[in-house]
């Protein structure tokens, strides 16, 4: 696997979680949570990737249990099209279904209550899109 950082962003419609990855790819860590209708949205995208120079950028794709795309699938392709106007790097979709639910259960395994949980649930959700997005890639022949 190539080295370099990945970066992944768990889009809703009030907030935005970014996670990161060291350059072996080995630990992914939440860095930062964005609200999704702020004017800067795209400028602080801009400047996340401008700091870590991410070679690929993975966003979760929350499609249905059902494996059918609903409302919010089509959100989150809008959000990776203006995306990909501010950036040349790969944008690779992950399937999330879980991710947030993955994420809580952690939070409350690390002895977060769900007060506390609330302010970092969209990070930890990132997380879990980036390790995901990682096992895929690592999977993936030459």
């Amino acid at each position: 696997m190539q080295r370099g950082r990945r970066i992944a962003f768990d889009y809703g419609e009030v907030r935005i979680g970014v996670a990161i990855c060291d350059p072996d790819a080995i630990l992914c860590s939440p860095l930062t949570t964005l609200q999704s209708k702020s004017k800067d949205l795209f400028a602080n995208i801009v400047e996340i990737l401008d700091e870590h120079e991410p070679i690929a950028i993975f966003l979760g794709k929350p499609t249905l249990l059902s494996g059918l795309s609903g409302e919010a699938v089509k959100k989150v392709e809008e959000f990776a099209s203006l995306l990909a106007q501010h950036t040349d790097i790969e944008i690779i979709f992950i399937d999330e279904r879980l991710s947030t639910v993955s994420a809580m259960k952690n939070l409350q395994s690390a002895g977060i209550n769900a007060k506390d949980a609330r302010k970092s649930i969209d990070s930890m959700a990132a997380v879990a899109i980036l390790e995901q997005g990682l096992a895929v890639t690592k999977t993936r022949k030459p």
